[in-house]
C-alpha cells in the first residue's frame, strides 16, 4: 500500500458498500472502520458501534464518549449524538443496568424514558444511537422473550385458555400467564438446554422439552400460542398449523407479513385463517408487534402458489431466494455468497461492473461458496 493511500469507504449511489457487515476500503478492498470525523482506518470490528455501549459506558463523560465512539458524532457516518443526547442516555443506562430484577416491560420503559412504547418510540436518532438499542434488545430477548408482554395481551391469552405455548423459550410469557391464574402448558424443543436464542439465565417456569408438532398433538384440547416463531423453521410454525385441528390460534408477531414465522406459515394464515382480534403490545423500534387471535376459515383453500427456481422452474423450498441447488451445482455463477440460509449470486457481467475494491472484498469473503466450476482462490 502506498504512503499516499488514505483509507475510506467505497460508495455506491452515495451509500457505503458493505461486505460481511463491514465497510469496504476504496483503495484496497479491505474492511475499514471510522476513527473520527471523516477519518477511517483498516479494521474488522463487526458492528456499527465498534466498541458497543456497555455497562461501563454509563460513567463516561461526553468527551470520553466521543473518543470511544467517534462515528457517533460524525454526520458523514450517521446520526449525531449530542452532549444532551449522551447525558440523557447515560442517566437511562445507569438506571437500566441497576434494574436487574425489574420486569421486561419495566426495563424497556427505562430505556424509553417513560412507559413501554406501544406504537413507536419517541427518541431522537442521536439518543437512540447512544442507548445502542439493538444491543439492549439482544440482552433482553436472551433473558426474557422476543416479544414484550402487555397486560391486555396477557388477559386475552388467559381468556382463550387452556393454552399450549409452542416455542416458549425461557417460559417468560407462560410464567406471567400462570401468575394470572391462566391454564397454560409451555413447550420448547430446546428447553433441556442449548437454546441459541435464549442463553442468558434460567427458565422462568417449567417448560416441556418437546417440539411444536409433538406439543400440539400431545395437548389437542388446548389453543396454541406462537410467540415470534423462527423465520426459517417450518417445524416451529407451519407444521404446527398443519397438525392442529382446533379453530382458534394465538399469534404474537407482526401479522401475516412480519419477520416472525416462515413464508409458508404466513401463506397458510392468509389463505385459511382470519384475524378476529388484535391487541397492541409494547414494541422495539421499527417493529409492529401485536397479539392476533385467528379463527380458522370454514372452507380450506389449498396452496396453489409454489416457489420455483427462476432458471429451470423446479419447485424449491417456500421462501427460498435465487436458483435451486441443481442450477447452482451444474451452472455455477461467477461468484456465490452465503447469506444466512440463502445464497447471493453474481454473474460475470454483474461482478465486472462492481468497483474493483468491492469486487476484491466479495471474492475474499469467508461466506463465498466454491462450486464445481468455481475454483478460484
Amino acid at each position: 500500500m502506498s504512503a499516499a493511500h488514505r483509507p475510506g469507504p467505497v460508495l455506491l449511489a452515495g451509500r457505503r458498500a458493505v461486505v460481511d457487515g463491514r465497510a469496504v476500503c476504496e483503495g484496497c478492498g479491505g474492511p475499514v472502520v471510522p476513527v473520527g470525523p471523516g477519518q477511517w482506518a483498516h479494521g474488522r470490528e463487526p458492528t456499527a458501534f465498534l466498541t458497543p455501549v456497555d455497562q461501563a459506558s454509563a460513567g463516561l463523560s461526553y468527551a470520553e464518549f466521543r473518543r470511544r465512539h467517534p462515528w457517533a458524532v460524525d454526520p458523514d457516518y450517521g446520526p449525531v449524538t449530542s452532549d444532551a443526547d449522551w447525558a440523557a442516555a447515560r442517566d437511562r443506562l445507569a438506571r437500566y443496568w441497576s434494574a436487574d430484577g425489574a420486569s421486561y416491560p419495566d426495563r424497556v420503559a427505562v430505556l424509553a424514558g417513560g412507559r413501554p412504547p406501544v406504537g413507536g418510540w419517541d427518541l431522537s436518532p442521536g439518543l437512540a444511537q447512544a442507548l445502542d438499542l439493538p444491543a439492549r434488545r439482544r440482552e433482553l430477548v436472551a433473558r426474557f422473550a422476543w416479544a414484550i408482554p402487555g397486560p391486555a395481551a396477557l388477559a386475552t391469552v388467559a381468556d382463550a385458555g387452556p393454552v399450549v405455548e409452542v416455542g416458549a423459550g425461557t417460559g417468560y410469557w407462560a410464567a406471567l400467564l400462570r401468575d394470572r391464574g391462566a391454564d397454560v402448558v409451555a413447550t420448547d424443543p430446546a428447553a433441556g438446554g442449548g437454546n441459541p436464542y435464549h442463553a442468558a439465565g434460567p427458565l422462568w417456569t417449567d417448560v416441556e422439552p418437546v417440539d411444536g408438532v409433538a406439543a400440539v398433538r400431545r395437548h389437542r384440547d388446548r389453543t396454541p400460542l406462537l410467540c415470534w416463531p423462527p423465520p426459517e423453521d417450518d417445524a416451529a410454525s407451519w407444521s404446527v398449523l398443519r397438525v392442529y385441528r382446533g379453530d382458534v390460534l394465538l399469534y404474537v408477531g407482526e401479522g401475516i407479513d412480519g419477520p416472525a414465522g416462515t413464508a409458508r406459515f404466513h401463506r397458510e394464515l392468509a389463505l385459511n385463517w382470519t384475524a378476529t382480534e388484535e391487541v397492541a403490545i409494547p414494541t422495539w423500534p421499527g417493529l409492529r408487534d401485536r397479539l392476533a387471535v385467528f379463527e380458522r376459515n370454514p372452507v380450506r383453500r389449498p396452496h396453489r402458489l409454489r416457489d420455483r427456481c427462476p432458471a429451470c422452474g423446479r419447485l424449491v423450498r417456500t421462501g427460498s431466494l435465487g436458483r435451486c441447488d441443481h442450477c447452482v451445482a451444474t451452472r455455477p455463477a461467477a461468484l456465490t455468497l452465503r447469506s444466512g440460509p440463502h445464497r447471493i449470486e453474481y454473474d460475470e457481467a454483474g461482478l465486472a461492473a462492481l468497483p474493483a475494491p468491492l469486487r476484491t472484498a466479495l471474492l475474499a469473503s469467508p461466506n463465498r461458496i466454491l462450486g464445481p466450476a468455481d475454483t478460484r482462490q
